[in-house]
């Protein structure tokens, strides 16, 4: 029999493939005896994963590197192997902020949402009763997602507006109760808030960066180092996972799965509309279709991109305060461990990209990558604002990120 191997996760549609990996079979004909450890915030998560009470966790990817940094805690070396997925989170508003800077029926532009959001926030910041915006943990993408488009719309986080930190399950209640005026959260608990007429889904995080990283598979190095060829049997199924998840007719089964009590314990209909790129912005609404809202498969959607570690690291250091440190860059980057996504699925027909790192924001259309396996082609991958990162010009982009009215 096949040893256990613990995945610590968090209910949300992005833990879908190491769920779906367990449930349809994919781990245990790789030899894999998989236990899926549910919990509420990502810091139990962490703590659980640290302690050694799991294997491997559902992570957001800004927390990896935080934490192997050092950064609110000691540091303890943790490894990404593999990305759960790209995109998936939505910023949504009670309604009555989100009538002033959004239009109705529709996703707003960011720089529109943004210029109006700037003019609510004056007039807020100047009543002394400042809006306030909840993101999901200190080191997570939201929080860098929101930071980054405020940032460029004119509006100094932790200056004009608050940011506050409340856990995925209980965003929905926060924005109900008016404890803040948005949210920043991955689904299903943006459509819970419209579901309750507590919000309006305004824009999502992938409107700010088309293809931003989000969740990963964490692990403690030593973890890695000691069950290497688990876990990249655990990648190669997830990646069968992920190819089966993104087909449109195992979308409700996946979806009942993913509802049922001991995962997401939600509605298996709200976690469909994920699923298939099909939000309700407003309670009553007809589903909007956004493309690639969530993205699981295509385009190397798991591969761990060291380039996309580095950019997390220039955010980590543009909000805490500080000066890039490029020995600190060099050690964020192998946080991700594309070598170890590589070994894994060589000589199987999943493509492989042939470099490790890329510039991000680059791409405006559909072109041809280098591929070490078989063939690659990567879409839009914008930030909404035009900059680009380049992971060899980390000092000058970093220079150029100053915080606005500093």
């Amino acid at each position: 029999m096949s040893s256990e191997f613990s995945i610590g996760f968090l209910p949300l549609v992005d833990a879908a493939l190491p769920i779906l990996a367990f449930e349809h079979g994919f781990a245990a004909e790789e030899g894999l005896k998989l236990r899926l450890v549910r919990d509420v915030s990502w810091a139990t998560v962490l703590d659980r994963l640290l302690y050694g009470h799991t294997h491997a966790a559902h992570m957001i990817a800004p927390l990896a590197i935080a934490t192997t940094l050092g950064r609110g805690r000691p540091a303890q070396p943790l490894v990404v192997p593999f990305a759960l997925g790209l995109n998936g989170n939505a910023l949504t508003m009670r309604p009555e902020l989100a009538a002033l800077v959004a239009p109705q029926g529709q996703l707003g532009d960011p720089a529109q949402v943004g210029d109006a959001l700037r003019k609510v926030a004056g007039a807020r910041l100047a009543e002394g009763n400042r809006l306030r915006f909840a993101v999901v943990h200190r080191y997570s993408s939201h929080n860098y997602m929101l930071r980054y488009w405020l940032a460029a719309c004119g509006i100094e986080p932790d200056r004009d507006v608050d940011i506050t930190v409340v856990p995925p399950p209980f965003a929905a209640d926060a924005l109900e109760a008016g404890e803040v005026d948005a949210i920043c959260v991955g689904e299903p608990w943006n459509s819970v808030a419209v579901e309750r007429g507590a919000g309006v889904i305004v824009l999502a995080t992938a409107q700010i960066w088309r293809r931003g990283v989000e969740k990963v598979l964490a692990m403690r190095k030593p973890v890695l180092d000691e069950r290497r060829s688990e876990v990249e049997a655990l990648i190669r199924a997830m990646r069968r996972a992920a190819r089966q998840f993104v087909g449109e007719d195992m979308a409700r089964e996946n979806a009942a799965i993913l509802a049922r009590p001991e995962y997401l314990d939600g509605h298996a209909g709200l976690i469909l509309r994920a699923i298939t790129d099909r939000l309700c912005l407003t309670r009553g609404s007809q589903p909007f279709h956004f493309a690639d809202f969530m993205f699981q498969y295509r385009e190397a959607a798991n591969f761990p991109w060291v380039s996309q570690a580095q950019w997390l690291y220039t955010q980590m250091i543009r909000w805490d305060g500080g000066a890039i440190d490029m020995d600190d860059v060099a050690r964020a980057g192998a946080v991700f461990r594309p070598d170890v996504y590589r070994s894994a699925l060589l000589g199987t027909d999943e493509p492989l990209p042939a470099a490790s790192s890329k510039v991000e924001g680059s791409l405006a259309r559909l072109t041809a990558v280098g591929a070490q396996q078989g063939a690659i082609v990567l879409a839009d991958n914008r930030f909404f604002d035009g900059r680009v990162f380049d992971p060899y010009e980390i000092e000058a982009y970093a220079a150029s990120s100053s915080r606005p009215g500093r």
